[in-house]
């Protein structure tokens, strides 16, 4: 699984760009969302990525900040939402809106993403509602920034305490509750769960 590039930025052709990373060219296909926060041509960058296997493909889908690629992760889990809608969303809203509209259960927000209709948008409040709770939690990592070391550190911890079995919200208290800036992804961890 490939989850993660650094590499220089080739080309940005919505939806697809192209990361040079030691020489090796990935095509990576990615939301309106991640194209707002990538830099020049030439220019390092980080992705958090996705790979999809399928019979006839495999795409790699590239978003800058992990609660982007979170979402789209839940939206493919609902039924009738594939990549190109998760794509379509996210290149509306991120992550932070997405939650919100959940929250308020305003399903008008979601109409206007191209391809939803008002049947999907309801199916998109009801599957995504127990859901949301860790997509809020990620999202006040970081709501708009790119990942930087840390924050990218805090959101593995809370997704590795979600893995261990807590709920996202509790994952989210104790990370930040031991959380100084300076730890990294495993002291957080170790700490949060020594704190018990």
């Amino acid at each position: 699984m490939i989850g993660r590039l650094r590499g220089q930025l080739l080309s940005k052709h919505p939806p697809q760009l192209l990361l040079d990373v030691g020489g090796v060219g990935y095509e990576v296909e990615a939301p309106m969302s991640t194209f707002d926060d990538l830099p020049a041509l030439g220019e390092t960058v980080t992705l958090v990525t996705h790979l999809a296997v399928r019979e006839d493909a495999q795409v790699l889908y590239g978003f800058t900040r992990e609660q982007d690629r979170a979402l789209f992760r839940a939206l493919l889990k609902v039924s009738g939402v594939g990549a190109r809608m998760a794509l379509a969303i996210l290149s509306c809203m991120d992550a932070a809106g997405f939650s919100q509209c959940i929250e308020q259960e305003d399903y008008g927000a979601l109409m206007r993403v191209p391809g939803i209709g008002k049947k999907t948008a309801q199916r998109l409040l009801i599957e995504m509602r127990d859901r949301i709770e860790g997509l809020g939690a990620m999202s006040a990592v970081s709501a708009r920034a790119p990942l930087d070391t840390h924050d990218q550190a805090l959101a593995d911890a809370v997704s590795a305490l979600v893995a261990l079995g807590y709920r996202p919200p509790d994952a989210s208290r104790m990370a930040r509750a031991v959380d100084d800036g300076a730890k990294t992804c495993e002291e957080i961890i170790r700490a949060a769960l020594r704190a018990l």
